[in-house]
């Protein structure tokens, strides 16, 4: 039986500072996952479209995803997506550790017996 986030979480999130010389509407984010078993299944099932779209329109500009195999992690460039930084913008939550903290709770897909890897059960 297939398992869903956030009863079991395939992975972890981290967001930083916009990239150097970059407007302040851009919100980069990682996904770290567990395991290399983890890994595989979110990069399968989390796209740069299924990023944005998991948002509902909280984006307005292109995702552009990332891969760090190396580190089992994918990184999300996401343009317009911090309605002109916090300062600037009337909406809070939309300030890149609110979007990060939102992404844990997107659903991955993984078989029983990868539980053990995942965290929070």
């Amino acid at each position: 039986m297939p398992v869903f986030a956030p009863d079991a979480a395939a992975f972890a999130a981290a967001t930083g500072s916009n990239p150097p010389n970059s407007t302040p509407t851009i919100a980069c984010i990682s996904v770290i996952a567990f395991s290399p078993e983890l890994y595989t299944l979110i990069r399968e099932q989390l796209s740069a479209d299924q990023f944005k779209a998991f948002y509902r329109g909280v984006i307005a500009g292109a995702v552009t995803r990332y891969e760090a195999p190396g580190l089992e992690a994918l990184q999300f460039v996401a343009e317009g997506a911090l309605g002109g930084g916090v300062s600037r913008s009337l909406s809070l939550d939309n300030y890149g550790k609110a979007l990060c903290s939102a992404i844990l709770a997107y659903p991955i897909e993984a078989p029983e017996r990868l539980l053990n890897q995942m965290r929070g059960r």
